[in-house]
């Protein structure tokens, strides 16, 4: 039988294990926040601090929504980790009375930075990518990933459709269509749908940091019923 001590002894330990994990997670912000400073710095030189110490207030009130992405078994939902710091330093930038263009060219200035590979290593491994579609390897991959993403995980996650109908992808064999878009959700959620469209910039960059060209006739973010993703690749 447990004595009181004993007892005490257990709270004490789940006490310093919830703190522990909640230090963790308001630490989250960590690895993401070298890229939004380094934009921050360049472009408020005089209130970095200001800025910085904001932005991580309202990550902290934004991520909360996000928390299930971390154990989804969807990986678009992944996306939402990053999309919570992007939605902060909008947050951040409008409530300081920044217009939506500076504001876009920040936040792309931010993502930009992030998206780019950082060794020779990275930039081989995105590169390969397209290069294994069509392989045994590649369809199985493909198929695996199309079982988790067409499920809702979480009602505030994604929902997509792998296509793989060479006719249908420019002979490419893969394409998708984002059926729920959980960045979208998310900004709605917060009243700040209309700084959605920044990220769907972004589709391009990584696209072509791959090798690839992306085709896409319309967003969710822009009033489309789905975000249609094909793909060429670059000569």
């Amino acid at each position: 039988m447990r004595t009181i001590v004993d007892m005490l002894k257990i709270r004490d330990c789940n006490a310093h294990h919830t703190r522990e994990r909640t230090r963790k997670w308001e630490n989250k912000m960590n690895p993401y926040e070298i890229h939004f400073t380094k934009a921050i710095q360049k472009r408020y030189p005089d209130h970095v601090s200001d800025i910085v110490s904001q932005l991580n207030f309202h990550y902290n009130d934004i991520a909360q929504d996000t928390r299930f992405a971390l154990t989804s078994n969807n990986p678009i939902d992944k996306r939402l980790e990053f999309s919570s710091c992007f939605l902060a330093l909008i947050k951040t930038l409008d409530q300081r009375g920044e217009s939506f263009e500076t504001i876009r060219a920040t936040s792309l200035e931010v993502v930009t930075d992030y998206v780019q590979p950082k060794t020779n290593m990275q930039a081989f491994f995105k590169r390969l990518t397209p290069t294994l579609i069509n392989t045994w390897l590649g369809r199985a991959l493909v198929k695996s990933l199309s079982k988790k993403v067409r499920m809702n995980q979480h009602p505030d996650g994604f929902v997509a459709r792998i296509i793989t109908d060479k006719q249908a992808t420019y002979g490419f064999g893969y394409g998708v269509d984002i059926l729920e878009c959980g960045i979208c959700k998310l900004f709605n959620k917060h009243n700040y749908q209309k700084y959605a469209s920044i990220l769907c910039e972004v589709d391009e960059i990584t696209s072509g940091l791959a090798g690839l060209q992306l085709i896409r006739t319309g967003t969710i973010a822009n009033g489309a019923k789905k975000c249609d993703f094909r793909f060429k690749k670059i000569a």
